[in-house]
């Protein structure tokens, strides 16, 4: 990592070990017949789970949504805080003429997983650094080992975090609350880089979250389906197992599926082949979603389509998965291409070739070996995150919004296009991908 080091314009890292609450108010709503919590929730503009969070009992497994009822709708307000610190320090400070100043803070160790991962997505933010240097971009890099646990306070009451521009972290929820007011009273970008849940979101507007939360993304992919297989017919397979993690996504599916009028079929992997073949609409094409993610549980769905497609050969199918099932790429790319699948994803290998494959050569000479083997490459991920928000801010400063079309930038891998989630809140990365395996071989890339 020190050759890293060497080659930028203004680099200084100091890896140390670590040893306001939100304003909301609540509207009221008067159920009406027929109304559902998805719809209520849609209709509003808020998540399912924010709505039932704010109405007590609702998040009971029996509790029923009954006609009449008055139920509250939460409205995120600004907090009662002082103006933040950003606004004195744009005056006075131009981040465009001077290095940026980026912090880490995420688990960097050799424990776990989490902190393997963590070393490998920090090690994608030094390449970029050190690329940028090219575009006459200094920056100097502060960085700190925030372990599962870690209290932040230590962290925070360092000098050196208060002078950062950006912190990329935290990992871990638990940790939001803490470094979500640092970053709001000191006028700090904070870019979650991954899936947690950070309802500090919804009312602090220095936050950027790269990857929705998983019931976001859950609704986002729901409401892409329905928007894309609008004049198909879904069916949706139960693989059986009661702890599948994709049995959340087939729920909401099917509540958005119902909130447009949109029939579909249920079926099973344990059905027979004539009780599954039975599911298929012959007049439309279908579209299969299965509730697992599993490799034997994908194996087993393609000889059920195998033999539906021995019994009936003019069924039309498509298959919609996980992005998980990128991992299997190389092994099941044949069925892929056979059977029409499309994949969700905020992120695909290889957007960007060349690069990628200059990525992986710079990688292997700074610290002399390969990248590690994970779902997604995790370096090419900080590469990403990095290149994107430092190039950003050099260019408009504090004001860069991460919006579409604010600079031109091929991702490696990971598209970045933000939107504001409400009046005073943060950003949300909005980039969204279907990943098609056509039936002719090819593969494309279907944005939103």
């Amino acid at each position: 990592m020190k050759r890293v080091l060497r080659y930028f314009l203004a680099a200084s890292v100091l890896l140390l070990t670590a040893g306001g609450a939100m304003a909301q108010t609540m509207k009221t709503h008067k159920v009406k017949k027929h109304e559902t919590i998805y719809g209520i929730a849609r209709s509003y503009g808020i998540s399912e789970s924010q709505l039932r969070s704010a109405n007590p009992g609702m998040e009971s497994a029996d509790y029923v949504l009954k006609s009449g009822k008055k139920i509250n709708i939460p409205v995120a307000q600004p907090a009662a805080t002082s103006q933040p610190a950003t606004d004195a320090r744009d005056q006075t400070d131009d981040i465009r003429l001077r290095p940026i100043r980026m912090g880490v803070m995420l688990p960097l160790h050799d424990q776990n997983g989490d902190g393997r991962r963590m070393v490998e997505y920090y090690r994608g933010l030094l390449m970029a650094c050190d690329s940028l240097k090219h575009e006459g971009i200094s920056v100097d890099i502060y960085a700190w080992n925030t372990p599962e646990g870690t209290d932040l306070a230590n962290t925070l009451e360092k000098p050196e975090a208060a002078r950062c521009d950006i912190i990329f972290g935290p990992l871990y929820s638990s940790q939001m609350e803490q470094l979500s007011a640092f970053c709001r009273d000191n006028g700090t970008m904070m870019v979650i880089p991954f899936s947690i849940r950070a309802p500090q979101l919804n009312y602090n507007r220095h936050i950027f979250q790269v990857y929705q939360s998983p019931d976001g993304m859950n609704e986002t992919i729901s409401q892409r389906f329905a928007d894309w297989f609008k004049d198909c017919h879904p069916i949706i397979v139960d693989c059986n197992d009661p702890n599948s993690t994709k049995g959340a996504f087939t729920a909401t599916l099917r509540k958005e599926l119902e909130y447009r009028n949109i029939r579909y079929s249920l079926t099973s992997l344990r059905s027979s082949s004539n009780a599954f073949a039975t599911s298929f609409s012959t007049q439309r094409n279908n579209v299969l979603v299965l509730n697992s993610a599993r490799t034997n549980d994908l194996d087993e769905l393609f000889i059920k389509l195998k033999d539906v497609a021995q019994q009936a050969p003019n069924v039309r199918v498509s298959v919609f998965g996980y992005n998980e099932w990128l991992a299997l790429a190389d092994s099941h790319r044949i069925n892929f291409h056979r059977y029409d699948t499309y994949i969700p994803s905020p992120w695909m290998p290889g957007l960007s070739p060349y690069v990628a494959l200059q990525l992986t050569q710079k990688y292997r000479s700074f610290f002399k070996h390969a990248m590690i083997n994970f779902t997604p490459p995790l370096a090419m991920t900080g590469f990403d995150h990095a290149f994107f928000f430092l190039r950003g801010l050099h260019k408009y400063g504090r004001s860069f919004s991460g919006e579409a079309g604010v600079f031109g930038y091929q991702p490696v891998q990971t598209p970045l296009k933000f939107e504001r989630v409400s009046p005073t809140g943060g950003y949300q990365n909005k980039a969204f991908m279907f990943i098609h395996y056509k039936t002719d071989g090819q593969t494309e890339t279907i944005s939103y």
